[in-house]
């Protein structure tokens, strides 16, 4: 009797074991289905004319010095793709534009998802674009492209955090333009600091290789305010538990 009674129990914990892991997977498939249900709807909500405008901008500045006459100069260079990256930038700052925000806050993912979504689908568009605006710049003058390319992935994460931290804090549907207009005044007042302080140094200068792990610690943080920024508000989701169904 002890045996068939072992025996039982054992099925009965196999048969539970099976029943959770179904439930789970049926979760995830649904969730799946969830998010690729959004695509489509959430490709078409993206702000596409900012990110084409300064897409279309950076890469006109970027095939500047391809295009002059005389010899190209590598301080300009520099200096243009810079410009480059910061002009995609404020177009990547008004990627958490939503003006239907409010009314998508009942879909059943969270705000999370639907941002990573966001980001998912404009991260190939940015890849291209960037890749594009290296190749412009002449092999002769070109800077190093790992630098250069920490740069621009910081820069965008400032773009990315900026958006996030609007979202969380105010509550914004759209703050491209507050986003973009703190990310220009970073960028135009950034280059004005003492030169022990300054991120855009000079290719030859003794700083650079610095400068550089400073704009590795500057991507880093911004990812971290990105991904802190995400989650809905503890007391909203409060709220919307307690509020009674009608």
């Amino acid at each position: 009797m002890r045996g068939v009674t072992r025996a039982t129990k054992a099925m009965k914990v196999t048969e539970v074991t099976e029943v959770t892991g179904d439930s789970g997977g049926r979760r995830v498939s649904s969730t799946a289905r969830t998010i690729r249900a959004l695509v489509p709807p959430v490709a078409r909500a993206l702000p596409w004319l900012p990110l084409a405008v300064g897409g279309v901008a950076g890469l006109l500045l970027a095939a500047v010095p391809r295009m002059s006459s005389g010899e190209p100069d590598g301080w300009l260079a520099l200096l243009l793709l810079r410009v480059a990256a910061l002009v995609f930038g404020l177009g990547l700052a008004f990627l958490m534009d939503d003006p239907a925000r409010h009314t998508t806050a009942a879909v059943p993912v969270r705000r999370a998802v639907r941002a990573g979504l966001r980001v998912a689908l404009v991260a190939p568009v940015a890849v291209v674009w960037w890749t594009a605006a290296l190749l412009l710049i002449p092999e002769g003058v070109r800077p190093p492209l790992g630098d250069m390319t920490l740069e621009a992935a910081a820069i965008t994460a400032l773009a990315l955090a900026g958006g996030a931290a609007a979202v969380r804090f105010r509550d914004e549907p759209e703050p491209g333009r507050s986003t973009a207009a703190a990310l220009l005044v970073t960028g135009l007042v950034a280059p004005l600091l003492p030169d022990g302080w300054t991120l855009f140094v000079q290719l030859n200068a003794d700083r650079w290789d610095e400068a550089h792990q400073t704009w590795a610690w500057l991507l880093t943080g911004a990812l971290l305010v990105w991904a802190m920024c995400l989650p809905e508000p503890l007391r909203r989701r409060r709220l919307a538990i307690s509020t009674p169904r009608s």
